[in-house]
């Protein structure tokens, strides 16, 4: 993000002074020092609407003038502004117009009468930072931009994902760190016939109906499938059997991954789920 000479060069630059002389100076100075993009105005009623249209990387502002004032220009320019960086060196005289300027908003001076090496100098450094300015405001615009477009793709990806599991499994189902579903989609509950917490608590071993407790977990299924989530282990097809309370014996399969976030802390499973006629 670095600023090259040829861009200060080309940088545009206002002078707003109601002596024809000043102006003339100035341009010459400015002219001859290489910069290539150098406007004036002697109506300080003119630089609001100016700025409007050019959006200038620097005006060079007088504070003794008719009419309307430095010190009015630069309230004026704060209305116009996008944002709260006012480009201004304002010129002067009075030594004591100094702090007042800095106070308004102006982000450096220049003592008159004119002191060319001070002017080329000030000149120079306010513009580099100027563009450094606008170029890091473009950046983190453009980083934005990245991020919300790459939120959409995101989400849209995630949207596609969940379809086409839906459409290839009976059930889909997201868990947090602590084991506790948060997304299930698919009729798993009506399937498992349980208010399904965890799959690794002691909620799989019993189910509730009528407020009776029943048994039909296997026990070592269980424990196996409490290992590998622990172990936060990816699973494929894992196969389990549940009992009904009528002798029926159900089959399911199984599959989960685990997710992390950006830092890699453990955030959760996610997978699917069929029901089998038969175990695998």
């Amino acid at each position: 993000m670095n600023i090259t000479k040829q861009d200060i060069l080309n940088a545009s630059i206002l002078i707003v002074d109601d002596q024809e002389a000043n102006v003339a100076l100035l341009e010459t100075l400015l002219s001859d020092a290489g910069y290539t993009n150098v406007s004036s105005t002697m109506n300080p009623t003119e630089v609001g609407s100016l700025y409007r249209k050019n959006s200038y990387d620097l005006i060079l502002l007088d504070l003794q003038m008719p009419e309307m004032d430095g010190f009015q220009v630069m309230e004026c320019l704060k209305v116009n502004m996008e944002n709260d960086y006012l480009p201004v060196i304002v010129l002067t005289a009075q030594p004591g117009h100094k702090l007042r300027a800095l106070e308004c908003g102006a982000k450096d001076f220049i003592s008159k009468p004119i002191d060319v090496v001070e002017v080329k100098t000030r000149i120079h450094n306010m513009l580099e930072v100027r563009l450094l300015y606008k170029k890091m405001a473009d950046y983190n615009r453009l980083l934005e931009e990245t991020v919300q477009e790459r939120t959409a793709e995101l989400r849209e990806s995630e949207a596609r994902f969940r379809s086409l599991t839906e459409l290839a499994s009976d059930w889909y189902w997201e868990q947090d760190e602590n084991g506790k579903f948060t997304k299930v989609s698919g009729p798993v509950l009506e399937m498992l016939g349980i208010q399904v917490d965890s799959f690794s608590d002691n909620e799989l071993d019993t189910y509730s109906t009528n407020n009776k407790e029943l048994t039909g977990w296997n026990e070592d299924e269980r424990r196996e499938l409490q290992e590998i989530i622990a172990a936060r282990q990816p699973f494929i097809d894992f196969s389990f059997s549940r009992t009904t309370p009528t002798g029926e014996r159900n089959f399911y399969r199984v599959s989960g991954t685990p997710m992390f976030d950006h830092t890699s802390r453990f955030i959760g499973y996610r997978g699917i789920g069929i029901q089998c006629k038969e175990m695998p």
